[in-house]
């Protein structure tokens, strides 16, 4: 990990539909309520393309909305290369996640990749997909992700 405070971050899922944008709404909202927000650069994408320019599901969109923050005007985009050495860390919400991003790294890439909560927290749990849930399930994944967020931080 880099020394000096990290300046981006690149949360990454299957689809960008659920956790991802939940995690960068969630971070986003995190980093301004500690004063740490000015010039940090916030995405998220998804290994695959399936949703490219949808926003995210109304189901993440209503749990962040319960809890101040508005995610809808995020657009679903697919991870590309450039991310590599865009974000100075590129996070994936489960093991899928980070062997995608690990399979698509670049030979020059320069991010530090990992799994969220590992990097944030130092557990090796991930953040479980809740598309085929209920909206009970979104609600335990934004709590995850908020704690996440949270230790995440600290390096920032």
């Amino acid at each position: 990990m880099k020394t000096h405070p990290l300046r981006s971050v690149l949360f990454v899922c299957l689809g960008n539909i659920c956790r991802s944008p939940l995690a960068e709404g969630v971070f986003r909202s995190v980093l301004a309520e500690e004063g740490k927000g000015q010039g940090v650069l916030i995405d998220s994408a998804g290994t695959n393309g399936y949703h490219t320019g949808e926003a995210p599901d109304e189901r993440s969109i209503l749990a962040a909305k319960q809890h101040g923050i508005d995610i809808s005007g995020q657009r679903c985009r697919q991870l590309k290369a450039e991310d590599y050495s865009d974000f100075d860390l590129i996070l994936g919400m489960d093991r899928a996640n980070v062997a995608a991003i690990e399979a698509r790294r670049p030979a020059k890439a320069t991010a530090k990749t990992g799994l969220f909560n590992e990097v944030a927290l130092g557990e090796a749990s991930q953040i479980p997909d809740p598309y085929y849930g209920t909206g009970a399930d979104f609600e335990r994944v934004y709590l995850m992700v908020l704690k996440a967020s949270k230790g995440l931080s600290k390096l920032f």
